[in-house]
């Protein structure tokens, strides 16, 4: 699977929101997927998330997970847009602080997610690829830091990393070709 492009996530996000021909809008998988987009976890942990996991710790919000995946703990700052983000959707589907905001399952979300890509005209797209999209937008914004989104991500090692977000053996060799500057 692919990472998104900006605008393909904008668009998707949007279509689930307003519904297409043959599908009803569906505000509960949207919402999964800009969690998974804005927290870059897996689509199974966003599943599992409860309003009550994030803490508030000084100014921030904090949330401190398990991933399911890898039973590593995972620690990280949540924005405190995507706090609110998640702590109105709660309220608009009184959804208690302790239930799990998402009563769906991954296959569920697939599915919808699937049917806005065909309608979309989109391939190669999964759930994944929102993390995807998290993971290649922080790299950019951030200077190509690739330890940063290993860190993020919890991944093993900086190559497993560059896989993840399609940076290449030889993208890299051409990068290198180009840098050179050789003063004498």
């Amino acid at each position: 699977m692919v990472a998104l492009t900006d605008t393909q996530y904008r668009t998707i996000i949007q279509t689930l929101l307003r519904g297409f021909e043959g599908c009803r809008p569906n505000k509960r998988v949207a919402a999964v997927l800009t969690a998974e987009a804005n927290l870059g976890m897996r689509v199974g942990d966003i599943l599992r998330l409860k309003l009550s996991d994030i803490v508030r710790d000084g100014e921030r919000y904090r949330l401190d997970v398990t991933e399911e995946k890898t039973g590593k703990k995972r620690r990280f700052t949540v924005p405190g847009e995507v706090y609110k983000f998640l702590s109105d959707y709660a309220g608009e589907h009184n959804i208690p602080a302790d239930a799990p905001l998402f009563p769906i399952t991954v296959r569920q979300v697939e599915r919808h997610l699937k049917a806005a890509c065909d309608h979309l005209g989109y391939q190669n797209i999964s759930t994944h690829s929102f993390r995807k999209w998290y993971a290649t937008s922080i790299y950019n914004d951030n200077g190509h830091d690739i330890v940063l989104v290993q860190r993020l991500l919890q991944h093993s090692s900086p190559t497993v990393t560059r896989r993840y977000i399609g940076v290449s053996d030889e993208q890299m060799e051409q990068a290198i070709a180009k840098h050179v500057c050789i003063v004498a």
